[in-house]
């Protein structure tokens, strides 16, 4: 969740830290710090709140001399977000500092030994027990590298780390375990970084560091070792983006600019998988053979968030396409519960980061009992992916706006595809259907693009409402998943409590909430439970609820049930969602924008969830 850049070279550090970590200001923000060797000394800075805070602490402190720095930025999981938490954290005598991601789970245990040595702790975070527990092998070692080695056999937990020690002026120690950590390679220069925006604008080369593994970086070296001191061989890659793919491109937010992203993400998506509508869908670096599908009798998918929203739809055509049970559950409940999985099953995890830690679990015990795993992510470079037996990546680029929008509907594509693919192996579903269903796919990024063009009855529509405090999204079958999907995206950004559900449960119980004060939105797409939405709306409307509907009809007699009609272009029912996902992000975004909100930094989320 939080991120971290490190530095060493002749280049002005302080300004290539605040760089980086404004690149992954996505990730975490509650708070902000760095360190760095300058004339010989650590020094440390911090701010509570915005990146911004740090940097103007630093425009009135400048620094000369710098050799190497720390950088990172905070969601908080032990301690407030405060000055006092924020990272780096440093030992007693001030000459070792540390950043961390993730969680170390025996730090409690860890501190009540190291106050038994004379440390004293200063804050409430896990973190200091790492700069106190490196700082005392330091004592005994005399050498950062080693020090690190021996105090992360004694860490149990998740931890990226990065480490630096004012008697090594030139010495970058960084190391990693279920927590994303990359090495970067310059000229005469070297970087750590927790994700690749942070140094992109810099260099291409990377090295990805595995669990256990160490680097130690100087600026014309770079050694990675195990954790034992005994080196690894590891190869360079280079990174596939162009430092333009993290910019605004003239947009008022991220989050409006990957939406309209998303004719061309869908693109991307479909390239070189989806030729015509003639030939087969094509998923080389899916790995299962044609007997193995044949043989499947169960498939798993596990996720969180916006992509198991994606895993619902495509438990919806995954049983329809291939006559497949599908069991989708969250990834944060499947790790905790005795799970029947087998060879025969395949489980499925989907992420946008790749970096999700109750999916990287959820997906490592499946494969323990011998399932064949496939990712679905949007960065082929992640965690996951490379654990992966198959892998989807979803091509949608880098997303920075915390509130997933394109990545989901590459999601989306992706799913499709799959489904598609072990139908057409399976001889499962009708030929012609799915001929149609395969230009319709080459259509959708020109249906999206009408979507697009004409958002000002949906801005209206957002004006109107972004005065309520509650709401209620209701759909049946295929978008009941897009009906959440729209919920949590109004809940992301603008704070307002929305809540999804069947529209058949609305007389279960929710219908008691119903007056003026109420909005439900129903998405009313034509096909096999169109009748019965519009009958649930139509309760609704008995009950004084203002109502909004989306929805391809034409039909005329819904100007006399609905306040606002949001308009999608005609598809196939199974593939509606991805339409009616994009109306739902506008919504959103513009009910959000209307507030103030902070769009692309909602507060207490967090774009890559990488603690339980």
């Amino acid at each position: 969740m939080c991120g971290i850049v490190g530095y060493v070279g002749a280049k002005p550090v302080v300004k290539i830290l605040l760089d980086g970590l404004s690149k992954l200001e996505y990730r975490g923000y509650d708070s902000a710090g760095l360190a760095v060797n300058s004339d010989g000394k650590i020094k440390i800075f911090k701010a509570e709140g915005k990146l911004q805070n740090l940097k103007d602490i630093m425009e009135k402190n400048p620094v000369s001399n710098t050799t190497m720095g720390i950088g990172h930025i905070r969601w908080a999981t032990h301690g407030a977000p405060t000055t006092v938490n924020a990272h780096p954290h440093s030992c007693n005598c001030g000459k070792l500092v540390v950043v961390h991601n993730g969680i170390i789970e025996n730090f409690k245990e860890l501190r009540e030994e190291l106050e038994g040595y004379g440390c004293v702790f200063k804050t409430e975070t896990d973190t200091e027990t790492v700069a106190h527990l490196i700082a005392h092998e330091y004592g005994k070692l005399n050498s950062l590298p080693k020090a690190v080695r021996a105090a992360v056999k004694q860490l149990k937990g998740a931890y990226a780390l990065c480490v630096m020690h004012q008697d090594e002026p030139n010495v970058l120690v960084g190391t990693r375990k279920n927590a994303p950590l990359i090495v970067a390679l310059g000229e005469g220069e070297n970087y750590l970084a927790s994700d690749c925006p942070a140094i992109i604008e810099y260099t291409k080369r990377v090295i990805y560091l595995d669990d256990d593994e160490v680097a130690v970086l100087t600026p014309d070296t770079v050694l990675i070792t195990d954790i034992d001191g005994k080196q690894v061989v590891k190869k360079e890659e280079i990174l596939p983006w162009e430092p333009v793919a993290i910019s605004k491109m003239g947009y008022k937010h991220f989050m409006l600019k990957e939406i309209h992203e998303q004719p061309d993400v869908i693109r991307n998506a479909l390239a070189g998988k989806l030729h015509d509508v003639n030939s087969p869908v094509k998923l080389d670096e899916v790995k299962l053979t044609a007997e193995q599908i044949k043989n499947l009798k169960r498939i798993e998918i596990i996720a969180c968030g916006t992509s198991l929203h994606a895993a619902m739809i495509a438990k919806y055509i995954i049983e329809a396409f291939c006559n497949i049970p599908v069991d989708v559950e969250a990834s944060s409940e499947y790790i905790y519960r005795k799970t029947v999985t087998d060879k025969n099953t395949l489980v499925i995890g989907i992420s946008q980061s790749g970096e999700t830690s109750d999916t990287i679990t959820a997906i490592r015990q499946a494969k323990a009992v011998g399932s064949h795993v496939l990712i679905i992510t949007n960065r082929p470079d992640s965690i996951m992916a490379r654990e992966a037996d198959s892998l989807i990546p979803v091509n949608a680029g880098i997303e920075v706006s915390v509130a997933a929008t394109k990545s989901f509907n590459a999601q989306l594509i992706a799913l499709y595809l799959f489904a598609i693919y072990i139908a057409e192996i399976k001889d499962s579903f009708d030929k012609i259907h799915i001929k149609n269903l395969k230009q319709e796919m080459l259509e959708l990024p020109a249906k999206v693009e009408i979507i697009l063009s004409h958002k000002e009855n949906i801005m209206k529509c957002a004006k109107t409402f972004s005065s309520f405090r509650n709401f209620i999204y209701i759909a049946r079958g295929i978008n009941y998943a897009a009906a959440l999907e729209g919920a949590l995206k109004l809940k992301e950004i603008s704070y307002i409590n929305a809540t999804g559900y069947p529209a058949g449960e609305l007389k279960h119980g929710p219908i008691a909430m119903l007056d003026e004060t109420m909005p439900v939105l129903a998405i009313l797409m034509p096909g096999v439970v169109y009748d019965k939405v519009l009958s649930n709306a139509e309760e609704s409307k008995a009950r004084n609820a203002r109502l909004i509907a989306l929805t391809s009809s034409e039909d005329k007699e819904l100007e006399n049930l609905f306040e606002y009609i949001l308009k999608v272009p005609t598809v196939d029912e199974y593939l509606s969602p991805v339409l009616t996902s994009v109306p739902l992000q506008l919504l959103a975004y513009y009910i959000a924008e209307f507030l103030g909100k902070d769009v692309d930094q909602p507060r207490n989320l967090a774009k890559s969830v990488t603690v339980e």
